[in-house]
């Protein structure tokens, strides 16, 4: 659909929400159940001009696949690196374009954070996300409302290494290990303020879960899974 057109989808709905109108229901995913033990690795709040290299890296190694949840201003300043993790058949999603405070947006901000990162991806690499992920997992129902009548699913997680507050590697190591189950969405980022731990948790928990039998897959190849 052309960018002017899902504008008006999106101003026709912000319209609805301050009258009180919208879905009466819209589904958020978790996880997503099968019998394949297929997983999903996912990242946040990148791209990272050190890190993002560095997980794209380990994830060739162990010939794992990801979703990376992508925030448009970083996107526009390292665009190689989203084409880098295309080309590597991973999956990215739209994480917003500035990262903000979720709940403090109206719809009409809401609206611009989403399409700002989606023209720019579409500018960088031709393509279109079909995930959303709102910063910090915060959200009010008008994101699920916007996000689902403009074709994103939302995504959240259920397994959270809290990279995020510098745990250390070990104990990520073990909590991974021991809450992922088939199905399991697991929350990391490619960016986090300063050292982080990502990466070598990342080499201990990848093969240690290989060799438990799962299959590290995008997002949407965990949707599509039975």
């Amino acid at each position: 659909m052309r960018a002017w057109k899902r504008s008006v989808l999106f101003i026709i709905l912000c319209a609805a929400l301050s009258l009180g109108l919208g879905a009466e229901d819209s589904a958020v995913v978790y996880r997503h159940d099968n019998d394949s033990k297929r997983i999903a690795l996912t990242f946040d709040d990148g791209p990272h001009y050190k890190y993002t290299g560095e997980i794209l890296d380990i994830l060739k190694e162990y010939g794992a696949k990801a979703t990376f949840f992508v925030v448009g201003e970083l996107a526009e300043r390292y665009p190689e690196l989203i084409l880098r993790e295309l080309s590597e058949g991973h999956e990215v999603g739209n994480h917003t374009w500035s990262h903000p405070k979720m709940k403090k947006l109206t719809s009409a901000q809401l609206t611009d954070e989403i399409l700002r990162t989606e023209r720019l991806l579409n500018e960088i690499a031709d393509y279109r996300p079909k995930l959303f992920r709102p910063p910090e997992g915060s959200f009010k129902r008008s994101a699920e409302e916007l996000a689902e009548a403009n074709d994103y699913t939302l995504i959240l997680w259920t397994v959270d290494t809290r990279d995020w507050a510098h745990t250390p590697v070990d104990q990520i190591v073990d909590m991974v290990i021991n809450e992922t189950e088939s199905g399991s969405i697991i929350l990391c980022h490619d960016f986090i303020g300063r050292d982080s731990p990502t990466p070598d948790a990342l080499r201990k928990f990848i093969p240690a879960l290989l060799d438990e039998g799962f299959e590290f897959v995008t997002v949407s190849e965990l949707l599509a899974s039975q």
